[in-house]
């Protein structure tokens, strides 16, 4: 039995992103979205129920501050206590997970969404995905964007502006383009 293009696409194997199944999620969505961005002034009680009906799972106290955008939704999963500044992109092809007691400051980005690296395979439209993790106790600037693939580990500090092409491990401080490591002083 052949999979569904959806059923490709949660499994991070390359999908067509036109099929009907996905565009309908797709539509879902953005009728979603348009309800949450426009709950701005609700209470935070309101856009967390907002939240709670439309992600995979969204934890006590989860805060997105609209403007909000995402793919789909469904395969995002906040931990306990996650705080997104406004303007914040999440690209949940495939799992998108932010462990407890997160921030991330305004306009971050997050990519589970991917291409195919040779142009002919890209020419035909397929995508693929790969899953995005971010530990609990994460600290993620403003502007940052997390690519594909990545793990965050427990208690990073990702600096602003910050373009995170490789995993960053726990309690490691990573800045710049691309996100490299930096040491930190105790004085």
């Amino acid at each position: 039995m052949s999979k569904t293009e959806k059923e490709k696409m949660l499994a991070g194997e390359l999908y067509r992103p036109g099929d009907p199944e996905l565009q309908a999620d797709a539509a879902a969505n953005k009728a979603w979205l348009a309800r949450y961005n426009a709950a701005m002034a609700a209470p935070v009680s309101e856009r967390h129920a907002l939240l709670s009906a439309h992600f995979g799972r969204v934890g006590t106290g989860a805060v997105i501050r609209p403007p909000f955008f995402c793919d789909y939704g469904y395969n995002i999963r906040l931990g306990d206590e996650v705080f997104l500044n406004f303007n914040c992109v999440i690209l949940d092809v495939v799992e998108v997970t932010i462990g407890d007691r997160t921030q991330i400051g305004p306009a971050t980005q997050i990519y589970a969404a991917d291409h195919p690296r040779d142009a002919e395979t890209r020419r035909t439209g397929l995508e693929f995905g790969r899953p995005v993790r971010i530990g609990s106790d994460v600290w993620i600037g403003g502007g940052a964007i997390i690519l594909p693939g990545i793990t965050i580990g427990n208690g990073a500090v990702i600096g602003a502006g910050s373009v995170v092409t490789r995993d960053v491990g726990p309690g490691v401080t990573v800045a710049g383009n691309p996100a490299r490591p930096r040491l930190t002083s105790t004085a």
